[in-house]
């Protein structure tokens, strides 16, 4: 168990200029994805969305196309990086992470706050449950920052990243935080969420923009609840928003996934922390609340800490390649907390792992898209393997009971559109 509280927080300030401040044998892709991503892929004209905020340009570009494990297949190793709040501000570490996800073949989950998308003098178009109009626990954006946001999300849309949601206004606690909004008040929350990044040029005046590639309403198929509260009561709302999978658990441990009516259930895992006994969720702020409790430690500890938590998703990441295959989630922030030595945890560890053999770093969505297209005899028996177990007998034998595909195997080399 984490030695502290199992909270992923996204410590938030007012400061409007600054959104979040305070495979198969043989090859090492098992499946094609339906089109290049950007820059490869050229931009496609849409058709415009309301008042011109969207457009719809098609399938998105990059997608996983899924198939079914055939028997004494290896299952691929999934790893998901996913960011709550993502927003572009002065620090450009959403740009940062689109480039280096461009290098190292991985996709991402950006878990989109939607009041990065309203500037702060618009903040009344806002009303939180349980909150007076115009409240938010984490800062607004300006003109510009939207505008910067958007282009960052459009880009990641075209390179096959999901973009999520992380909500609104980020209330945390047990007086009137998210873990105590009912269902109708999770849907409230989203459609605003969802309504200010369809009105986003009518909020900034930016008319002349470039719209989203893509219509937000139809993209939009899970998130996480901001500090990780209120699952039981947004599962509950999550079909009727549309969604496929929540990410709001905590202390999930690394064994397969199971669904909760009807949604799959991605938590943050309990992961080890390097010369340490216990282990701690699979978060930078998780390892920085064991580290130094504070977002400005000592100077002279800050790379230790850094190479504490990539040592401990490398290790996290080894029990389960090397075991039971499990999927393997990884949440963080776009902060520089400790002069942002978690953010080149995050980066290296990208690095060692994304381009390994028989490993698929992907969305959420496309994690989500692989496990419906499963027998759900396979699914179980995968579910049965403890935190890093591997198959006795091996892989070989493990599905040998499970009959063959109908799908057909698919070329380890992308596709063309």
């Amino acid at each position: 168990m984490a030695a502290l509280a199992a909270v992923a927080n996204c410590t938030g300030g007012s400061d409007p200029q600054r959104p979040g401040s305070p495979g198969g044998p043989g090859s090492d892709r098992d499946a094609q994805r339906n089109g290049p991503a950007a820059p490869n892929h050229p931009k496609r004209a849409g058709k415009l969305i309301g008042d011109g905020s969207m457009s719809d340009t098609g399938p998105q570009p990059g997608q996983l196309r899924p198939r079914r494990l055939k028997p004494g297949e290896k299952p691929p190793q999934f790893v998901v990086f996913s960011w709550d709040g993502a927003g572009q501000d002065g620090q450009k570490l959403f740009s940062r992470f689109r480039a280096v996800g461009k290098k190292y073949d991985a996709q991402m989950t950006y878990f989109l706050s939607g009041v990065y998308m309203l500037p702060a003098e618009k903040r009344d178009k806002y009303d939180p449950p349980r909150h007076s109009r115009g409240a938010s626990s984490i800062g607004f954006n300006d003109v510009k920052g939207v505008k910067d946001t958007v282009e960052q999300l459009g880009a990641a849309w075209r390179e096959g990243n999901e973009i999520g949601t992380h909500f609104n206004g980020h209330f945390c606690g047990p007086d009137d935080g998210v873990g105590t909004w009912s269902p109708s008040e999770w849907i409230d929350e989203t459609r605003q969420a969802v309504s200010f990044v369809q009105h986003w040029k009518t909020n900034t005046g930016l008319r002349g923009g470039e719209p989203l590639p893509f219509d937000y309403g139809k993209e939009l198929v899970g998130g996480r609840a901001p500090c990780l509260e209120g699952q039981k009561n947004l599962i509950k709302a999550a079909k009727k928003l549309g969604f496929r999978y929540d990410a709001s658990s905590v202390g999930g441990r690394q064994v397969w996934p199971k669904k909760i009516h009807g949604i799959w259930d991605f938590p943050l895992q309990e992961i080890p922390v390097p010369g340490r006994s216990y282990e701690t969720l699979s978060m930078d702020y998780n390892f920085l609340a064991n580290q130094s409790g504070t977002t400005k430690g000592d100077p002279s500890k800050r790379a230790a800490w850094g190479r504490q938590m990539r040592d401990g998703l490398l290790a996290a990441f080894d029990r389960a390649y090397d075991g039971n295959r499990a999927p393997l989630f990884i949440g963080n922030h776009f902060e520089s907390w400790n002069g942002g030595t978690y953010m080149r945890a995050v980066e290296d560890t990208i690095k060692r792992i994304c381009p390994r053999k028989g490993v698929r770093c992907v969305p959420f969505k496309q994690l989500a898209d692989w496990l419906d297209a499963q027998g759900p005899g396979v699914l179980r028996r995968l579910r049965g393997l403890d935190v890093g177990e591997r198959p006795k007998g091996g892989w070989a034998k493990f599905f040998t009971a499970e009959p063959a595909s109908t799908h057909s195997a698919m070329p380890a080399k992308r596709e063309r559109e």
